[in-house]
């Protein structure tokens, strides 16, 4: 298994040469970032498109792809050094609007199983020449509980414009629901993964705590009245019954004159006095919704790789955030 200096998922591969990059993290290289398909074939050494690391071939190791991180944890989780887990999206670009460039959609058509997390996330596999038979959804069969998403069209990095609209797609917030995806998962590992069962039981069991967590730091929440600062929340929103609203604002952007006006107007007719964002919001921002008396707190949805550690301890700060909001907030969060 390829893994990071933290003992975690190695991220991605470095395709011109065949082996891993060094680093923290490693990424998938573009074969001198070159866009038509056959200089790319030209410009890579034959046959190492679809071949993840030599040590994995080498050892035989299943090679598992997957469309978001939180489904390379669990699969790291549940097949352990009995698989190798590659997850390529790079640090820049949203994961559920990111496209694979030729080269990648290589490496995924290579690999042994490639995880989906389903409900319309990632979209670019519907496009892609990815066989069936390696194809595992691993919302399918729970389609009764995905979630309206609504819609809300607008701009978030480089992948420019998108919408979030019909499902919601950001399922593992739900902890519960992330639950159900992890018994998919190993039930597709447990052909390459004979232990497969023990690893899901070790898994289920620090999701069910994590949910335990959540549950109880989100107590009262309800009360106070939660804004998110972006579509993506729905199942966290759900699952701890928050009755939270939306807006469409972007960490790295000031919001406008118009959206200040429209959140106020909105304001007027529902509450809100803490807002959870996906990364730290600008000074100028915090200040602004701190006068309209919101607490901003981040909580960050596991989309992105961590830069250390690992799911669970980016859902351990989360928690931790969430507490010092609710005291540095004062109790008018919580009843």
């Amino acid at each position: 298994m390829v893994r990071n200096a933290m003992g975690r998922i190695s991220v991605a591969l470095d395709v011109v040469g065949g082996g891993v990059m060094p680093g923290h993290r490693t990424r998938i290289r573009n074969c001198g970032r070159i866009a038509l398909l056959a200089a790319l074939l030209a410009a890579c050494q034959p046959g190492e498109d679809a071949e993840p690391t030599a040590s994995a071939v080498a050892r035989r190791l299943p090679v598992v792809f997957t469309v978001s991180y939180p489904l390379a944890w669990m699969a790291d989780r549940i097949g352990g050094e009995a698989i190798e887990v590659v997850f390529p999206a790079p640090d820049d670009v949203d994961p559920a609007h990111w496209q694979p460039t030729p080269e990648t959609i290589l490496n995924y058509q290579g690999a042994d199983l490639v995880l989906l997390n389903g409900a319309g996330y990632a979209a670019w596999v519907q496009f892609a020449a990815l066989s069936p038979g390696k194809l595992v959804d691993t919302s399918r069969g729970l389609s009764a509980r995905l979630i309206p998403a609504g819609e809300a069209t607008h701009s978030h990095g480089p992948g420019g414009a998108h919408d979030h609209r019909n499902v919601a797609s950001h399922t593992w917030l739900d902890p519960i629901f992330a639950a159900a995806q992890a018994k998919a998962i190993a039930s597709a590992l447990e052909v390459h993964v004979p232990n497969a069962p023990a690893g899901l039981e070790r898994l289920q069991a620090d999701l069910a705590h994590l949910d335990a967590r959540l549950a109880a730091v989100f107590r009262g929440w309800s009360d106070a009245g939660v804004l998110y600062s972006h579509p993506v929340y729905q199942y966290l929103d759900a699952r701890y019954g928050l009755a939270g609203w939306s807006v469409s604002w972007e960490p790295d952007e000031h919001p406008s004159d118009a959206e200040w006006q429209r959140l106020a107007e909105r304001l007027r007719n529902q509450r809100a006095s803490v807002m959870l964002w996906e990364g730290e919001p600008s000074p100028a921002t915090t200040a602004k919704l701190r006068e309209l008396g919101i607490t901003p707190v981040v909580f960050e949805t596991g989309a992105w790789t961590p830069a250390q550690g690992d799911y669970l301890t980016l859902m351990q700060q989360n928690i931790e955030r969430l507490t010092e909001a609710r005291i540095d907030g004062g109790n008018e969060h919580h009843p």
